[in-house]
């Protein structure tokens, strides 16, 4: 008996649940994409072309060749992400810009960082380290896997 009331009450309440879901998705307010899309593109390229301008400053003021040029702008875009995640300004860019500021290197680096900063309470090793590879940990399996193929597959178009 007293399994029959349970039950019609869950039944009620889920209904309940179901009625208030629906009559909130009906006032719920549409997120502004074109506006989210646009701070995305802008935010986002900006990115790129300060990453550009970093190259070009390495071309021209200590002589690399656009092919050399790319691992020091890498590292200097990586040093900038860390340095202004430890300052707080890049999740501020994040809110603002969503998607626009996970360009992958320095979005990388600032989810890297993000999960250095959150968990050093817990030491370097479990808590840094740790912690920060957790994220890392698949980008890099799958990215040793996608070179793994590509140069299997390279391999076999010159081999035959």
């Amino acid at each position: 008996m007293a399994s029959s009331v349970n039950t019609r009450k869950q039944s009620r309440l889920a209904k309940a649940q179901k009625e208030y879901s629906e009559r909130a998705a009906r006032y719920k307010p549409k997120p502004p994409y074109l506006i989210n899309i646009v701070k995305a593109f802008l935010v986002g390229g900006a990115i790129c072309a300060f990453g550009q301008l970093v190259s070009n400053f390495y071309i021209r003021v200590f002589g690399f060749t656009k092919e050399t040029a790319g691992d020091p702008t890498v590292a200097t875009l990586i040093f900038i992400a860390v340095l202004f995640t430890g300052l707080g300004v890049y999740d501020k860019l994040g809110q603002f810009a969503g998607a626009g500021s996970a360009v992958p290197v320095t979005g990388f680096a600032n989810s890297m960082s993000s999960a250095a900063i959150e968990h050093r309470a817990e030491g370097l090793v479990l808590g840094v380290g740790g912690n920060m590879f957790k994220l890392a940990g698949g980008v890099i399996v799958y990215g040793v896997v996608a070179a793994l193929v590509v140069s299997l597959i390279k391999w076999l178009i010159i081999k035959v």
